[in-house]
C-alpha cells in the first residue's frame, strides 16, 4: 500500500438522512480529489450496538445499502459499511465494495466465513478485548474460506472502565504478522458508555493519534467526520469536524511521505 498517502476511510458514523449523507460524500470526494488521496466512503445503515434502546440506529439494511451504492456509482468512489450477520453480508455485498466486521463481532466464525465468501474486500476491526496476536485465528478463518483480500483495523484496547487506550505497538505487531492494518482514529478516542445512556469521547485527540499511527507505519487511517459533531445522531463526541478534515489529512499525508522515504 505504498503511495503518497495512506488510504483514508472517511464518512459519518451513521446515515442520518439521504440528503445529509449525499452532501457529506460529495464534500469528502472533493477533499480527496483536491489532495490526491485514496479514499473510501463509509457510513452505517444500522448502528446495532448503541448503548440505549432509544438511540438512533439508521435507515436499515436495504435503504442504507441502496444509498451507499448510488453514492459509489455517481461519485466514483468505493463504499463500505458494517454488517452484523451472515444474512446481512449476503445482502450488503451486492451494493458495497468493502465489507466491515465490527469490533464486538470480530470472533464470530459464521460472520467471518460469510464475509470471506462474499467476494468483497473484508475489513475486520480488532476487538477492544484482543491482543494483536489474537487476530491470527481471525486471519485463519478468512483464509480457510478462500479470502486473501482482507485487512485489520486497530481501534484501541479497553483500559479500565469507559476508556480506551491506543497502543501504537499493535500496528507494528500486526504488520509483522503480514497483515495490512488501518488505524481507527475516532473510535480510539471514544469513551464507551461514558455518557451513561450513550458513549462520549475526546474527538480533539483523534488527529493526534492519527499522526502517531501514520508515523508508526500503518496502511490506512479510518476517520469519522461530521459537519457539526455536536449535532450528530451517533458518536458525535469522537468525530472530527468536517471543516478541520482537509488540514488533518494534509498533515497525515506529509508524515506518511517522510516515513516512507527510501533510506540513503
Amino acid at each position: 500500500m505504498d503511495g503518497v498517502a495512506p488510504v483514508f476511510i472517511l464518512g459519518p458514523c451513521v446515515i442520518e438522512s439521504e440528503e445529509a449523507v449525499w452532501q457529506l460524500a460529495r464534500n469528502l470526494r472533493d477533499i480527496a480529489v483536491a489532495g490526491g488521496y485514496r479514499f473510501v466512503f463509509k457510513a452505517s445503515y444500522d448502528k446495532a450496538n448503541r448503548t440505549s434502546i432509544d438511540s438512533f440506529r439508521g435507515p436499515g439494511l436495504q435503504e442504507g445499502c441502496r444509498i451507499l451504492a448510488e453514492i459509489g456509482k455517481e461519485l466514483g468512489v468505493p463504499v463500505t459499511t458494517d454488517v452484523h450477520s451472515p444474512a446481512e453480508v449476503e445482502a450488503a455485498a451486492e451494493f458495497v465494495d468493502l465489507v466491515q466486521i465490527p469490533a464486538f463481532l470480530c470472533r464470530q466464525t459464521d460472520l467471518i466465513v460469510a464475509a470471506a465468501k462474499c467476494g468483497r474486500t473484508v475489513n475486520v476491526k480488532k476487538g477492544q478485548f484482543l491482543a494483536p496476536w489474537d487476530m491470527r485465528p481471525v486471519a485463519e478463518k478468512l483464509r480457510s474460506a478462500g479470502c486473501e483480500d482482507f485487512f485489520f483495523t486497530e481501534r484501541g484496547s479497553s483500559f479500565g472502565y469507559n476508556n480506551l487506550v491506543a497502543d501504537m505497538r499493535s500496528l507494528a505487531w500486526l504488520r509483522e504478522q503480514g497483515y495490512r492494518v488501518v488505524f481507527d482514529a475516532t473510535h480510539s478516542v471514544q469513551r464507551p458508555g461514558g455518557a451513561g445512556d450513550s458513549s462520549s469521547g475526546d474527538g480533539v485527540l483523534a488527529p493526534v493519534l492519527a499522526r502517531a499511527a501514520v508515523a508508526a507505519g500503518c496502511d490506512g487511517v479510518f476517520i469519522e467526520t461530521h459537519p457539526r459533531p455536536s449535532e450528530a445522531k451517533s458518536d458525535g463526541p469522537n468525530q472530527v469536524p468536517l471543516a478541520e478534515l482537509p488540514g488533518v489529512l494534509a498533515t497525515l499525508a506529509a508524515i506518511h511521505q517522510v516515513v516512507t522515504l527510501p533510506a540513503e
